[in-house]
Formats: C-alpha cells, structure tokens, sequence
C-alpha cells in the first residue's frame, strides 16, 4: 500500500488527493475515500457519486472524475480543506463480493495561519480576507473547529448574536461592509488562555452550500505574575467586556479547589472564602460595570504560589481566565502593591481539574 503526501494552506479553493492505477478495474466495483477518523469523504458505486453517504461536513466539497473506472484516475478533490480534515485519507476498491481490489492511503497536511498575543492585551484579530465576490444573501460563520459553538454569525447584512455560544456574546465584531470588501476578519475582545484554540471561517450560500472555508490558530500567551514575599499586596489580572450582566457569579478558585474570593447576587461572599484567603482578598466595587475582574491577594506569601481561575457565569455569558502567580522568598523588604500590567508573559501551566469541578456548579 503507497503513501504519498500533499502539502497545503488553509484557505485555499481545492486541493487533489492523487490516487491512479494502471489495474483494469471492474464495471460494477466501489470507490470509497475515508479519513483518519473514519469519516467517509466520498462514495463512488454504479456508475455515480453516492452523496448520501458522506460525512456531513464533506456534503458538495468533494469531486471525482467522470470514467474513473476505464481512466483508473481515482483522484479526489477535496474544496476549502481545513485543518480538521488532515491526515491520512484512504482510496479503497472493492469488488461486488466486497473483496479489496486497490488501497492507497494520501496524507493530507494543512498548515494554518497563527495570530499569537499577550494574555491581557484588549483585543485580537483573526485574519481572514478573500478575492472572491460574495452574492448578498450569504452566511459568514466563525467557529470552534471540531465542536458547534459559534464565535459569530453574519447573515442577512446583520450580525446574529442571539446564535452566538454564550462564552463569546459582547466579545466578537465583524467590519461593515465586509462582503463588499472581502475582508471577513473577526475582532475577538480580550482573549485568554481559554481562547487557545483553531477557528474556522466558513461562507455559506443561501442554499446551505460552502463558497470558502479558512482557519485560524490564535495562541494566547499565559498571564504569570511575580512577586516577592513582604509586598503589601498582588493583584491577578482579568478584564473582560464591561456591563455585564447584574446577575452575574463571580469566583476565583485556586489550584486546590479552594474559594479564594466570591461575588455573588451583587455582593461579595466572605462566609464561603476558603479560611486561606479570609480577610486577604478584594475585588473591586464597580467591577460588572468596568469588566475588571483582578483580584487583589493581600500579604503574598510561598504558599500562594500556584494557579487561579477566574470564572464568571450569568444566564447570558460565561468567561474564564487562568492566572499563574509565583511569590518568591524575599530578598529585601517591600512595602508596596505590585502592578502586573506588564507581567503576562508565556510559561506552561499546568491545566486546572477545577475548570470541570466550575463548569458543572454553575
């Protein structure tokens, strides 16, 4: 069974997965392209296309030539590959009894544009930008490769935010005019670590059809902030969108599942601050007016060393921010408040089991 790969951006209109074969193959044998996940890709039988067995997300992507079977031109073209879709893709021919009569296997290699950016920086840009000109009545769509969840919608010369998951509603902004100019590129509004992820920018036709599919890999640095014991205090940074909603829940745990600050029902909750923290932190008064979500650990000591999440949750929104703070021993006496403003830089964390523990009381 041969190997061969093929090499290509993300955005571009179509690539060929080549598969030829000089076997004369019989008038009634089957033609089937699967991926590494097993997702059918294309279904040749009888004679023509079987469209109904595709996957979902290949349905009016792919084309094979007209008399592959007396060319032995088994060639796949697939439309707008995305980084979702490399991999091995394999060319299989089966007789009528099911024996296999030709396998080759094609390795699909996408590479992806990335945009990388500091954890706290107020917004970024997902590049996304075309020749090509768009009738009025398309849908722009920017989501979670792999998963459902819509960053945003574009649709009927308006955005749609009631379709938005709620993690990225107030957070997301198209240009005006964007299918005239071709530039589709999507503003995401304080990105964190939560953000990390491939974003995919797909415009359907009125009829449910893909006209151009790109991705976009955002790298969003981990914010870590450093101090030394005997400063007066620290504060662990987290802004988002301001106005946010009054019923919103506000906490910040640390990396032991303990309640290091709770605002809740518009007003802080020291009675269920884990006794670690008690007395030691402060969030600020105006916070779901301003979007400034820090919270400010008093008297830092070795023993605060570790990894805090911030996670907010209403009816409307959800957000979440990791923090990693080191308080080294002390090496002169202070007596001061520390300013990270410029302190996120990139380090690897270690993920919080926590987030799961958060998601599911909320």
């Amino acid at each position: 069974m041969s190997v061969y790969q093929v090499e290509v951006d993300s955005g571009v209109e179509s690539v060929q997965l080549p598969c030829k074969t000089t076997v004369r193959l019989p008038v009634d044998a089957k033609v089937q392209w699967k991926n590494s996940k097993d997702w059918m890709i294309h279904v040749y039988q009888n004679g023509s296309d079987q469209p109904e067995e595709q996957f979902y997300c290949y349905k009016g992507r792919t084309e094979m030539k007209r008399n592959l079977l007396k060319t032995g031109d088994l060639s796949l073209t697939l439309k707008y590959p995305t980084e979702e879709e490399r991999g091995a893709c394999t060319c299989t021919v089966y007789s009528r009894e099911g024996n296999i009569l030709m396998k080759k296997v094609v390795m699909l290699q996408v590479k992806v544009p990335q945009v990388e950016v500091d954890s706290g920086v107020e917004s970024v840009q997902l590049p996304c930008e075309t020749t090509v000109h768009f009738p009025e009545d398309v849908t722009v769509e920017w989501r979670l490769i792999s998963f459902l969840s819509k960053l945003h919608v574009y649709e009927n010369g308006s955005d749609q935010p009631e379709e938005q998951d709620r993690f990225y509603r107030g957070r997301t902004e198209m240009k005006r005019d964007l299918l005239k100019t071709g530039d589709l590129s999507l503003t995401l509004k304080y990105p964190t670590d939560r953000d990390r992820r491939i974003f995919t920018c797909t415009v359907y036709s009125r009829e449910g059809n893909i006209l151009m599919k790109k991705d976009v890999k955002l790298q969003v640095k981990d914010c870590q902030v450093e101090v030394e014991e005997g400063v007066y205090s620290v504060q662990l940074p987290f802004r988002t969108i301001g106005d946010l909603p009054e019923d919103s829940k506000v906490w910040w745990w640390d990396s032991n599942y303990r309640m290091v600050h709770k605002y809740e029902e518009g007003s802080d909750r020291p009675e269920e601050e884990h006794q670690f923290y008690k007395g030691r932190t402060e969030m600020k008064t105006d916070m779901l007016k301003t979007g400034d979500l820090s919270v400010t650990i008093k008297n830092p000591s070795v023993n605060d060393t570790g990894t805090y999440v911030c996670h907010v949750n209403s009816r409307n929104i959800w957000r979440m921010k990791t923090v990693l703070l080191k308080v080294k021993k002390t090496t002169q006496d202070k007596d001061e408040t520390v300013d990270i403003k410029d302190r996120c830089s990139s380090t690897d964390p270690t993920p919080l089991m926590a987030m799961n523990t958060l998601s599911s009381s909320s």
